[in-house]
Order: structure tokens, then sequence, then C-alpha cells
């Protein structure tokens, strides 16, 4: 694609960064295949290749962004299918990334938008914050039908039935590994996922101090700063990761740090690409480091001795993130772990697709949202398993909400085929969050 940025704009990086992007596409339209915006709506301005020739003619133009370009771009769920299925290597989340953080700076956003986004910008990256406001949701939830906006009746519908204890074992210290141990780990532990499933973490630090890792939470890691960063919210986002990038490199310098290892896939995609996010920045090489050595939880687990499980009976049906295959590249090492471990794994029709959780975006478009959960779902219950597998807490939650069929983390299923309790959500009822220290 031909630019027409001036030698002034190239000065900026993000504009460099667009340019190199945007030089890279070839208007093919092989994107298009597989985009789910597209595939619901239609429309050309929501697929990748549509938002490609809005964002070039906004920044080259240096306009101030319209309405019609702010609701395309806002309409894209950052699944990163695009990438995968594009031949000529545009990178489209970076793209897209300086686009909304263009639009952030620049466009006054309706009233209503701009508390809603305050509001989820205040909340959702702080457990306690989020604890207090899924059970006002869970309040309010009767009165749903009185809300004007669709929104926020997406929001009220959030709630779980089941809002965890708070788990210790999320606090800042260390677990010690069951026999000799083979590395020392930093597990990312994040902001929502404490809210809304503690069941997680906690199966993690079982399955990983059982297979020989010594497996810190490090003190002052938190959010990794993804839903701020979505929405163009720079200064929280980069807030966020600074106290990651640092709390990581007291680990890293101190005691030594083999992996940071991350279960929630979407946080994984976001902490992987603090090299890019932080290259101008003085933290940049710190940030470097900690991008080198962050793992999905599955890409560490394929290098441990796990061992062979017997045939469970048990159809799992996996549901692969998008921030996991597309956005890491992450296909097949979930599947694998779950038939060494002796499970039988079945992958719905068009598993590229988004279920619609996307963040944020099934509460800031919740009928597009919809319609991907509706499709996810029906393509998981025609395998008629016993139990859905994700590896992103977002995608339990969305399509937990759309089905009966229990739904757990991967790595919840490794810990229980290697001696840990069963999962909570294959019980009636939801064991206390047991304390491993």
């Amino acid at each position: 694609m031909q630019t027409t940025f001036t030698d002034e704009q190239l000065q900026d990086p993000a504009i460099q960064r667009s340019n190199e992007i945007l030089r890279n596409c070839v208007h093919c339209g092989f994107c298009t295949a597989t985009c789910p915006t597209y595939q619901v709506l239609g429309d050309e301005l929501d697929s990748p290749r549509g938002r490609i020739y809005l964002i070039k003619d906004m920044l080259e133009n240096e306009r101030v962004p319209d309405e019609k370009t702010v609701k395309h771009i806002d309409r894209c769920l950052s699944c990163l299918a695009c990438m995968t299925t594009c031949p000529s290597g545009v990178h489209y989340m970076h793209l897209v990334d300086h686009a909304r953080e263009y639009i952030e700076a620049n466009y006054k956003r309706p009233l209503t938008d701009r508390v809603l986004r305050w509001v989820l910008a205040q909340i959702l990256p702080y457990p306690m914050r989020f604890r207090w406001a899924l059970i006002g949701a869970r309040l309010g939830r009767p009165f749903r039908f009185l809300m004007p906006d669709a929104r926020l009746r997406a929001m009220l519908e959030m709630a779980p039935k089941h809002i965890p204890s708070v788990s210790r074992n999320d606090d800042p210290q260390s677990f010690a590994p069951g026999g000799e141990r083979k590395m020392r780990v930093a597990l990312m532990t994040g902001c929502a996922q404490k809210a809304l499933n503690t069941d997680i973490n906690d199966a993690t630090i079982r399955l990983l101090t059982r297979l020989g890792c010594e497996v810190v939470i490090a003190d002052g890691a938190g959010c990794c700063g993804a839903l701020t960063h979505h929405m163009g919210k720079v200064q929280d986002s980069h807030m966020a990761a600074t106290a990651n990038i640092r709390a990581w490199k007291r680990e890293m310098d101190g005691d030594g740090l083999d992996a940071i290892v991350i279960n929630t896939s979407g946080c994984g995609t976001t902490v992987k690409d603090y090299g890019h996010m932080f290259r101008n920045d003085p933290l940049a090489e710190d940030a470097a480091r900690v991008s080198a050595i962050a793992m999905d939880v599955s890409e560490l687990l394929i290098q441990l001795d796990l061992s062979a499980g017997e045939n469970k009976n048990l159809t799992v049906a996996y549901h692969a993130a998008c921030s996991l295959q597309h956005g890491q590249k992450i296909k097949s090492y979930p599947k694998d772990l779950l038939k060494h471990a002796g499970f039988t794994v079945v992958e719905p029709a068009d598993s590229h697709l988004c279920c619609g959780s996307a963040g944020t975006y099934n509460l800031m478009q919740p009928e597009i949202s919809g319609q991907l959960k509706q499709r996810k779902v029906r393509t998981l219950e025609a395998k008629q398993p016993d139990i859905i597998a994700a590896g992103n807490i977002g995608c339990m939650m969305q399509i937990g909400s759309g089905t009966q069929l229990p739904i757990v983390h991967t790595v919840e299923l490794l810990d229980w085929a290697t001696g840990g309790p069963k999962p909570p959500a294959l019980q009636r009822t939801a064991d206390p969050v047991p304390v491993l220290r």
C-alpha cells in the first residue's frame, strides 16, 4: 500500500511504525475471510482491510476522527485472526493500537461513552473494586430491564452466580517445589481473574510446584494493562505495565527467573509486547527482558515432565482463545497436554473465530458479542463434550454464560489429572479456596 506521510510526520515513532505496517498491506482481502465482525455484519469497513483504509486516511491527514471511523475501529475485537491469515505479514495489532491511542487523544466521545469507559478503566483492573462491582451487579440484575442502554444491561448480566472468596495464594510470596527444583518462575496472578475465578491460579501453583517449579508471586505485580491499552488509554496501561516490569526485574536481578508464567492468554499477548510498547522509554531494556521470558502456561508445561495419564473417559471441547492462537501463535500445546493427560479432545467448527469476549468488547459491543457467543456455543455443543476447556478467563465467562456445560481452565484439568482436586466447576458446589502455605 502506498503511503504519503511527510518526513516531519515520520519523526514520530508511532507514525513510523504504522507506516511500515501500512506499506506491507497489498489489499488482497484474505483477512476478510477470517474476520468475525465482517462475517457478522458484512460491511467492508468492519473488516481489517476496511479499517486499514480508515486508519491510513485518519493518520496521514492528521484529521480529527469522525464518528464513522470511530464506530468501525471500536467494532474491532482485536482477535488478530487477520494476522494469522495475512500472507504479507501485516502487523495489524500495532496499527489498530496506534489508531485507538490517536482516537482517545483526538476524539470527544458522547458523555455516556466517556463515563462507561472511565468506569471500566477504574474498576476492571483492580480486583477488590471489581469484586464490589460484581456484588452490586448481582443485586441490580433483577432490574436490568429498566436499563435504557444495552451496555449497562450487559454489565449487570456479567456477574457470575458464584463470586469466590479472596485467595491468599495470590498474595506476594514463594511456593516451594514438591521435590528437586527444576525452575524458578514468576506467576502473573492478573486482575479480573482474581475476582472472577480463584481456582485457576490455585491449580496453576499446585501443578507447577508438583512438576518441580518454585513459583513466585512478585510483590507489586498486577494488571498487565491490556484492558486500558485496548481503549487507547496509554497512560493507564503503561502505568500498570511499568509496575509489572519493575516487580519482575527485582526477581530477575535477585534470585533469578527462568520464566514469567501467564495463565490468561489475553494478558500473555500484552506482556510479550512490552518490548514494543516501551521501545522508546527509559524502561526499554527491562521491558524487553520481561517480554523475552514471558510464557503462556502451556508453553512452560510442554517443557516439563508431565506424566502420561490413563484414559479419563471424558470428552473435552477445547476452545482456542484468540489471544493464544492468533496473538501468541500457540495452537497445539494445550490440546497436546490434555491428550497426554488422558482426555479425549475435540475442537468446534470454525475454531479460529472469536467467541466475542475480547476484553471489554462484550460490555461495550453487546449485540455483536452476543451473536458471536451464540455461534461459538452452538459449535462447541455440537461436539457433545462433557467439559469445555479454555486458556483465558474472558472466554470462560463469555462461553459459560451461554451454556450449561461446565467450563474450566486447561490447567485445572491438568492439575486434576496429575493428583490435584477435581475442578470446583465440575462439582455441584464450589469448595472453599484452599490456602497452599
